[in-house]
Formats: C-alpha cells, structure tokens, sequence
C-alpha cells in the first residue's frame, strides 16, 4: 500500500497562482498609535506628535487589512484564499523578514503600503510538509519610497505528540545584554496593535490542545522589536539602514528572553540575537546602521 503524505496532496501549481497578486492599504499615521507602541515596548509615557520619524519596525502597528469577523479561519487569521495563497496546512507563522530603510516615516503624512505576492515554495522538513509565502511590501509617501520589506510566512502541518525540534546554540561573546519575560498583558497590547487576532497568542485552551505549545507564544515580530531597540539604545545616534530577522525557535509566555549582540563592525553592521533562559537560541538577525 502507498502512503499518501500532506505533501503529495498539496497543489503547488494552484498556490502559486496567486504570485504576483496585489493589494494596498492606505494610511495616515497615527500620533496616538506610536504613543501606544511607546508603553508597550518602551514604558513610554509622553504623547508623541504629529511630525515625529516612526523607529524602524513600528510601521508593523499600521496599514493592517481588517477582515471581518465572519471572515476569520479556525485558527484566527483570516481566511486563506484572498490576498494570500489557501495553503492547506493547520499552522501558520512568521518565519523571519528582511528590510532596507530608505527614509523614515512621518507621523500625520499620508502614506501607502503596497504589498505583493513574490513566491511561493515548498520544502519538506523533518516535521512535514513546509510552504512558504515570501511577500513584498513597500511604502512610500508623497512618492517617495521609504521602506521594503520582505516577510516570510511559513505553512506546516499540525504539531505530533513530542515534537521539539534540536535547541540551536546562540552566539558567544556578547557585547550586551537586556533581558524581557513576555506576560500575557504584553502580548495582549501587541495583538491589539497589530491587529493581530491569531489565537495563538492570546487563547489558552486553543495554543495548548490544538497547537500543542505549553503557553501562548510570543510573537515573532515582538521579539524582533525588542532586538532592534536594544542595538539602537546600544548604538546611540546611529540610523537603521537594514534589517533581517530569522525565527529559529518558539518563546512562549512568562519566560525570560534574553536579546543580545556584538559590538558593531566597521562597516556599521551588528549581529543580534535572542535566547531563552536555557541558552537556546530563539531569533538571529542583522542589522546595518548608519
């Protein structure tokens, strides 16, 4: 008897028919949505002001698509088979990102992002099947582009009992440190800013017995964040030209995160990453400043 695999049943050619498939979202951006983000990762308390340049990474609080509610999936998110391919596969995640910052964005200027469907691939890992959605976003403002981004979302079949995958050892030598521990009123506020109704951040019962993680997890763009603050305040004065971020392991809820990095090079490039309390490594990332 032959046995038929998630990846024998998935049609690719179908799914990458929506390559090349487009939408925007326009926006004028918000003072009071950068005050909220501030509290959030910042313990930020001072309104901020129309006129003010976004930090890098906060534009993640804007230009979010607004499904309906009776347009959501099972798991959340909304449906599949819009803007994005209906991959039929239980678990989605941001699997990483990589970004060039060209100007910054103003708070209270009109601006637009664009987003595009640049691939879709399929690999097969040691848990199953794996697609992978890369999506090209660009804003601009006033006709000027200001950022590209390109986010990677991964697609895998559902979690089997015992599966972990092999904790990967972060780098040594770190020039700093700054330690979080991720609480549910955290990811609250970032699901909330993100408009992010994915449950697994924020539905118990539904994260432990569909998903099968121990807790909520963190989000993989919050950590992200966290990196890319701590090299800022570490590298004071010093603009964000590029960023890349790979999500290598799940943080879940109320454990201590570490985000660390090397002095930066010459060339104004800095290695980062993120650890958990056992020391495996959780996220890697570049950053190049000016």
């Amino acid at each position: 008897m032959t046995n038929i695999t998630m990846t024998d049943t998935l049609d690719l050619d179908h799914l990458r028919g929506w390559i090349g498939r487009t939408e925007t979202h326009d926006e004028l951006l918000s003072p009071w949505t950068a005050t909220a983000m501030a509290a959030t990762v910042r313990n930020g308390s001072t309104p901020w002001q129309a006129g003010e340049a976004l930090p890098p990474l906060w534009h993640w609080c804007y230009f979010l698509p607004t499904a309906p509610q009776n347009g959501l999936g099972p798991d959340g998110h909304a449906a599949r088979g819009g803007f994005l391919p209906p991959v039929p596969l239980p678990r989605r995640m941001w699997a990483g990102s990589q970004f060039e910052f060209f100007a910054p964005l103003v708070l209270g200027t009109p601006s637009t992002k664009t987003s595009r469907v640049a691939e879709v691939t399929l690999k097969q890992g040691k848990g199953g099947a794996l697609v992978f959605v890369k999506v090209q976003h660009e804003v601009h403002a006033r006709g000027t582009l200001l950022l590209r981004e390109f986010h990677d979302i991964v697609y895998r079949e559902a979690a089997k009992p015992g599966e972990t995958a092999p904790p990967q050892t972060p780098p040594a030598d770190a020039a700093w440190t700054v330690e979080h521990r991720p609480d549910a009123p955290l990811l609250f506020r970032y699901s909330a800013l993100t408009f992010n109704s994915h449950r697994i951040h924020y539905d118990h019962p539904y994260v432990t017995q569909v998903e099968g993680y121990d807790d909520l997890v963190v989000h993989g763009p919050l950590i992200a964040t966290l990196l890319l603050e701590a090299a800022q305040q570490h590298n004071p004065g010093r603009a964000v030209r590029a960023y890349s971020f790979k999500a290598v392991r799940p943080l879940t809820c109320n454990k201590p995160l570490r985000v660390r990095g090397h002095a930066a090079e010459p060339d104004g490039t800095v290695s980062l990453w993120a650890e958990d309390a056992q020391g495996a490594l959780l996220m890697q990332a570049t950053a190049r400043l000016a």
